[in-house]
């Protein structure tokens, strides 16, 4: 009996990734220190490699001596100091908020040359729980309150606040809970005043209560009136506490010589170092692109090993020519990889200056808006190579060094519907219209799309919302003075 059997057949096509490209594909990817680093380890494990450098020698690009790193200079802006007639409570927020080591509230000294004082420089060698152990060491502590101790610093993180439930410790260490506590503000009391703080509220208290002038008042405020302080409720406070808004105003400034984050005072945050992949320097009225290659060895395949592969040229299976043969093929792709991503980035970066001339000429404020099919298209590559290439790679240009990312942003805010304006830029001109309100009245959302719309740019009310709440703005009934 035969059976009939149909059978659906489907074609299909797929890239097969080999190592060779898989390889390309990462060195786009890698930064300029990263690239270094793996050309290094390349040339110890492949030795087909060599580093040109003698007369006669077929260098990897001819055009090398083209790209040499541009001699730059030191960027640097002069502080600029706002002086105030009562606390800034957002700015000191902004401050426990982010990354900085210290609030942004400092008073400007009288005399700008005057150097701290001793008892306010913590030394930099140690790290925050080294620095706090030294200073319980003069401390005639029990083996139990050492054990409770070593728990707190061992779970306080580089802002200086602890990051377990206190209770927890508690139960670990065996102690009674008021000799814990008693532990605890020992912790609190050392130098950076505040370390061991489970909150902002319990860090600044701590740092009252050590205070040069303590001022009962203050305490209370902290206490019982932090988040009245964050909302500007001057005349709530005061008539909580029986006394004038100035007065609170008054006290409120001693908060100025208090740290949000104390730990930051000596675990200060690790120090990235940026090295441009490429240098934007104006020559002639003009902006040159010039791509970074200090540190990138010129490879050469090495004469001694390609002589070997002729001598075996005959002896297909000897495994030693085999391996020799692989290592050529391997040697010569990442010749061709590291020419391919050096003339990439020239390419993009190029495309870029090209199409950003005015935010080099005046400044980040004429950014345009740019996407990655922009450069992709005058480039002839596709976005994803694009997007790569921009990844973790720096352009120092004379107005400073910027993330290639930086460069596209969508385009927002045009009345007939185009895109009149970047993102970013959009974002800078509404940071600018809040720090120009009048703090007694402050701008509703609502009222920056009303401005923005005399600009010519039609912005929806949930946009402004998004950006103000990026630039971490209050809403207006939270930036409001209430006295």
């Amino acid at each position: 009996m035969a059976v009939k059997m149909s059978q659906g057949l489907k074609q299909t096509q797929n890239l097969a990734m080999t190592p060779q490209l898989q390889q390309a594909i990462k060195l786009l990817t890698l930064t300029h220190l990263e690239m270094t680093n793996v050309i290094a380890e390349e040339m110890v494990e492949n030795p087909m490699l060599e580093e040109a450098g003698g007369e006669g020698e077929v260098e990897v690009d001819a055009a090398a001596d083209e790209n040499r790193e541009a001699t730059t200079e030191d960027f640097q802006e002069a502080p600029i100091l706002k002086e105030k007639d009562d606390f800034d409570w957002d700015s000191y927020a902004d401050s426990f908020n982010s990354n900085s080591s210290a609030p942004n509230m400092a008073t400007p000294s009288s005399d700008p040359d005057e150097m701290p004082t001793y008892e306010n420089i913590v030394s930099k060698s140690m790290t925050l729980a080294e620095h706090l152990e030294w200073q319980l060491k003069m401390e005639n502590l029990s083996d139990d309150e050492w054990k409770l101790a070593h728990l707190i610093i061992g779970n306080i993180n580089d802002d200086g606040y602890l990051e377990v439930n206190f209770e927890d410790l508690i139960a670990e260490s065996g102690l009674k809970r008021e000799d814990a506590f008693d532990v605890l503000e020992m912790v609190q009391r050392l130098d950076p005043v505040g370390c061991g703080a489970q909150n902002l509220q319990d860090c600044l208290l701590a740092q009252a209560r050590i205070a040069e002038e303590r001022s009962p008042l203050l305490e209370r405020i902290i206490r019982d009136h932090l988040e009245d302080l964050q909302g500007k409720n001057y005349e709530k406070i005061a008539k909580t506490l029986g006394v004038n808004s100035d007065q609170v105003k008054k006290t409120a400034l001693l908060l100025q010589n208090f740290h949000p984050k104390p730990g930051r005072l000596v675990a200060a945050p690790d120090t990235h170092y940026i090295l441009p992949d490429i240098f934007v320097v104006e020559v002639g009225g003009e902006f040159v692109v010039q791509v970074n290659d200090e540190g990138i060895p010129r490879l050469k395949i090495s004469k001694l090993y390609q002589e070997m592969i002729k001598r075996g040229a005959g002896h297909k299976n000897d495994e030693a020519s085999e391996f020799v043969k692989e290592k050529l093929r391997s040697a010569e792709w990442l010749i061709k990889s590291i020419q391919n991503r050096q003339k990439t980035i020239e390419k993009v970066s190029k495309a870029i200056v090209s199409k950003q001339q005015e935010f080099f000429k005046k400044g980040p404020k004429y950014l345009k808006p740019m996407v990655l099919k922009d450069v992709a298209n005058d480039i002839g590559m596709h976005e994803s190579t694009v997007s790569r290439v921009t990844t973790n790679k720096y352009m120092h240009t004379p107005i400073g060094t910027f993330e290639l990312k930086y460069f596209f942003n969508t385009g927002i805010g045009g009345k007939d519907g185009g895109a009149d304006i970047a993102s970013e830029v959009l974002k800078m001109k509404i940071k600018a219209i809040f720090e120009a309100e009048n703090p007694a009245k402050p701008l509703s959302d609502q009222k920056v799309v009303e401005i923005l719309a005399k600009e010519n740019l039609t912005v929806a009310r949930r946009t402004v919302t998004k950006y103000r709440e990026m630039l971490g703005v209050l809403p207006s009934s939270k930036r409001k003075e209430k006295n």
